[in-house]
């Protein structure tokens, strides 16, 4: 009978709280709070409220922009796959395969980023240049980088779909077409940098598991004995400076 008292009491404490509530409200009720975006500023005020949209469009969009326009997407997939090749389930964790991935991606695209630093946004910021002629330079620096490591199939497709005009150069490939191509490139590249590291650690577990099937021992799970000698044989071999190092050989070519 206790639990009933108990719950006797909550429930009378709640409704003495709601009514108390409804009574205060009604005497002091809460001030409505109007948000008046442009006010009375004419062209200017439009204008830069349409300014501040663009731009929390922009902000909105920079994770898309960070994953499909740089290294990132390539590095971050090979990294799943080393943890996954090794069996080692959440090690490292996801922050730190984020983290390792976002500062290899700043290191890689350190040229490209500077680049336009110097020749778009340091000129704008001090008036030599329009915005829109230092968002022109600025995709053209990065159109380079991404053109770079596109395959002309993958580029061709998405041209060819749009039916535009084969592009003379770098500088009149459409953005359009370029992320895309160049996201599903960068898919290919790191999923063949995924295979070849899967290729020693599944050796491993069929050595593991054949050994175990030999001795009569069919009930051990085989991922048991074999994931010691998957992490031993990847410290012996260096494996992080080796993914490390072709990651960033392949972004040298």
């Amino acid at each position: 009978m206790k639990w009933k008292a108990f719950a006797f009491t909550i429930l009378t404490f709640g409704l003495i709280t709601a009514l108390w509530s409804t009574q205060v409200y009604a005497a002091d009720p809460i001030p409505g709070i109007n948000i008046d975006i442009g006010g009375s500023g004419g062209t200017a005020g439009a204008s830069n409220t349409i300014n501040i949209i663009l731009l929390l469009t922009i902000l909105s969009i920079a994770p898309a922009i960070l994953v499909l326009m740089t290294s990132f997407t390539r590095i971050i997939i090979v990294l799943g796959f080393v943890r996954t090749s090794l069996g080692t389930q959440q090690m490292p964790p996801n922050q730190v395969l984020v983290g390792l991935a976002l500062f290899l991606t700043f290191f890689i695209m350190a040229p490209t980023l500077g680049d336009i630093n110097q020749n778009a946004l340091q000129p704008y910021l001090k008036g030599e240049m329009t915005q829109t002629v230092a968002l022109d330079k600025a995709s053209v620096t990065i159109k380079q980088f991404m053109f770079q490591h596109t395959r002309q199939k993958d580029l061709k497709l998405f041209l060819d779909y749009s039916k535009a005009a084969p592009p003379s150069g770098v500088e009149d490939t459409p953005l359009t077409a370029l992320v895309p191509a160049y996201a599903i490139s960068e898919l290919k590249t790191a999923f063949q940098m995924g295979f070849m590291i899967f290729i020693p650690f599944l050796v491993i577990d069929m050595v593991v598991s054949s050994t175990l099937m030999a001795m009569g021992m069919m009930m051990l799970p085989p991922v048991m004995i074999s994931l010691p000698f998957k992490i031993l044989l990847f410290i012996l071999v260096d494996g992080w400076y080796l993914v490390v190092r072709s990651l960033l050989l392949s972004y040298n070519t």
